[in-house]
């Protein structure tokens, strides 16, 4: 993992949130710097640039383009009519999910401070979502669908439906995967493309069970062997009192630490998924954050006592976490 995030594990400088607090001549200077790069990989238009120029941190006024150029998830005609049609999909027909999509957000987004502003977008951007069928063709091992009629088309050709079209039944939290995109996108339908495109590269391994290497599982898997590995210590502590250590980080890792961490640090990890195509940057801050809080948790014994030590996130700076886990020796 050294050498896969060689730029972290260096400590070489990398733009992050933590230096925005820094007002002094060369942090300016390395900052216009980064802006200027990035300005020209975006008039390249080469998304492997895009992809190595994420490694060293990207300026906010920078991300949602160099996001968009990563993924290739650039609105056109053609984009714009698929949505218009996904919208007059919801309007045309109710779905037994849209309820559930409907409370999921009302439990999540709406009741978090960080994004209830957004709750609006979010209904609109994940109901058509769920009328998908693009993303069905794309993932077609997809837990769960069946073949249904709409309600007074049962015996048209058009009235058929595969249910739910997208092939995702939603869960709680599942909002979450999309809510930070609303801090990088105006519109609507930019912000579902590239939430989209992310959800079919990435976070559809989240939350189904699969052999694949960036799976849920293989990333369970990697923060036990960190945690067993460089603190057996903290691990022999929770296996004293018959806990589990995955228990108190899986919420973290399955929503990609969406909803847990402030959304500047949230969107600066999400950098580092893109830059390194991998998801294991997830386990690994996982890790770090507990072995971070090794000393609190070595102070009870309890699962409770133990989620409510790792519960407030909102300090935590993910640059330098990272940095500091991937240094020690």
């Amino acid at each position: 993992m050294r050498s896969f995030y060689s730029e972290l594990s260096k400590g070489e400088q990398i733009l992050c949130p933590e230096n925005s607090l820094n007002t002094t001549a060369s942090f300016a200077a390395f900052e216009a710097e980064r802006i200027a790069i990035g300005e020209k990989i975006m008039t390249k238009h080469y998304a492997p640039l895009a992809q190595e120029y994420l490694k060293k941190g990207c300026p906010r006024c920078l991300r949602a383009r160099i996001w968009t150029l990563l993924l290739g998830a650039e609105v056109k005609q053609h984009e714009q009519a698929y949505y218009e049609s996904l919208k007059a999909h919801v309007l045309q027909y109710d779905m037994m999910i849209d309820k559930l999509i409907i409370k999921d957000i009302n439990l999540t987004a709406s009741n978090d401070d960080q994004y209830f502003v957004f709750e609006d977008v979010l209904y609109q951007v994940m109901l058509c979502f769920s009328r998908d069928s693009d993303i069905l063709r794309r993932l077609p091992n997809q837990p769960a669908f069946m073949q249904v009629f709409v309600k007074g088309k049962q015996n048209t050709q058009e009235g058929s439906v595969v249910f739910p079209p997208s092939g995702v039944i939603p869960f709680h939290g599942f909002t979450m995967y999309a809510a930070p995109f609303c801090y990088l996108f105006e519109s609507p339908i930019e912000l579902y493309f590239v939430f989209r495109t992310f959800y079919l590269r990435y976070w559809h391994r989240l939350h189904r069970v699969c052999a694949n290497s960036q799976g849920i599982v293989s990333l369970c898997l990697l923060y036990e062997r960190l945690l067993q590995c460089f603190e057996p210590l903290l691990w022999n502590h929770f296996k004293k009192y018959r806990i589990h250590p995955l228990r108190v980080v899986i919420k973290w890792i399955m929503r990609a630490f969406s909803g847990h961490l402030p959304p500047e640090q949230l969107l600066t990890l999400w950098d580092l998924i893109l830059a390194y195509d991998s998801l294991e940057i997830i386990p690994l801050l996982a890790a770090a954050i507990v072995v971070f809080r090794k000393d609190n948790l070595m102070k009870v014994s309890t699962l409770q006592n133990m989620e409510a030590v790792l519960a407030d996130l909102s300090s935590i700076s993910v640059i330098p976490l990272i940095q500091m886990a991937l240094i020690r020796e």
